[in-house]
């Protein structure tokens, strides 16, 4: 087993973080190298590991040093030291808040369920093929604004998971009692994963592959008289939320944009009020990045 390591400098390293994304969904071990540097580590056979052609075009001109190593007959092990249990908190609750909600707490299959205990959603997610297991800032973000969401919310509503990664989102939406969740991913292993850990936790999404630029989203045509009532969640990158903008046929009631850079937020926001009239109501920090609640009323 082989572990290829790219050291990259600080003040880039968000920026090559979100294209090694590209690469590698299932993410990326990160080890702080220094004052100025920073490593990012796959491990995995050599013909599974990303190109060097592709890993340079990807780190750019922020990159320091690329290096192989033979990893130990442990590297499994240590992987999952790499992915530890997640606890997600709700907001403290306001005088507007409709209801309670619990706290989420995400966890890998080999780590021991947490204490029994109602006022707590366990969920289970095998971080092996697919983006988004809570531990990245991208995935907690939006976690904390469904949190947030889930407890100012009267009615159910349907919600969609716009590149769903390991399903995480979508998961954790069924638990907090919206139905019906539908989640959609470009990849089939992104597809496949989804599918299984929503199966490990029992609750039933329906989940499906798609290409968000050359196919239209499910529930957002007008067919449904629940399309207004819509929440989509959207934990991508950039340019993906501009092709969300300038394609999906309708407004939600919330949309819930994550995966962007602390700078890019200004351009998301104005992308889906100029068109839709949606307007910012919360929006989460952590990391150097950011996520954005946005609401049609």
């Amino acid at each position: 087993m082989i572990r290829l390591a790219v050291r990259v400098r600080r003040e880039q390293s968000e920026l090559v973080l979100t294209e090694l994304l590209e690469l590698v969904p299932a993410g990326v071990e990160e080890v702080q190298a220094g004052a100025q540097t920073v490593e990012y580590a796959v491990y995995g056979p050599p013909g599974e590991l990303p190109s060097l052609p592709d890993l340079t075009a990807a780190v750019g001109d922020a990159l320091v040093e690329i290096s192989t190593t033979q990893t130990a007959d442990d590297w499994q092990e240590r992987w999952k030291r790499f992915h530890r249990p997640v606890l997600v908190e709700p907001p403290p609750r306001s005088a507007d808040a409709r209801q309670g909600v619990a706290p989420i707490r995400i966890r890998p299959p080999w780590e021991p369920q947490g204490v029994r205990d109602r006022s707590v959603e366990e969920i289970v997610i095998d971080p092996g093929q697919a983006f988004g297991t809570g531990a990245h800032a991208t995935t907690r973000l939006c976690l904390e604004l469904l949190l947030e969401l889930a407890g100012a919310e009267r009615r159910v509503r349907p919600l969609l998971d716009v590149g769903t990664g390991s399903g995480v989102l979508a998961i954790a939406a069924a638990r907090l009692g919206f139905e019906p969740v539908r989640a959609v991913d470009h990849e089939r292993e992104s597809v496949e994963a989804a599918r299984q850990n929503a199966a490990v936790n029992g609750v039933g999404i329906d989940v499906h592959r798609l290409d968000l630029r050359t196919q239209p989203l499910p529930w957002l045509d007008g067919a449904s008289d629940r399309a207004g009532e819509m929440v989509v969640a959207a934990n991508l990158l950039r340019p993906l939320l501009l092709e969300l903008a300038a394609t999906m046929p309708h407004a939600p009631s919330h949309l819930l944009a994550g995966g962007l850079l602390i700078e890019e937020v200004g351009e998301i926001v104005a992308a889906f009020g100029d068109r839709f009239g949606l307007r910012p109501r919360e929006e989460r920090r952590r990391d150097g990045w950011a996520a954005v609640w946005l609401t049609a009323s």
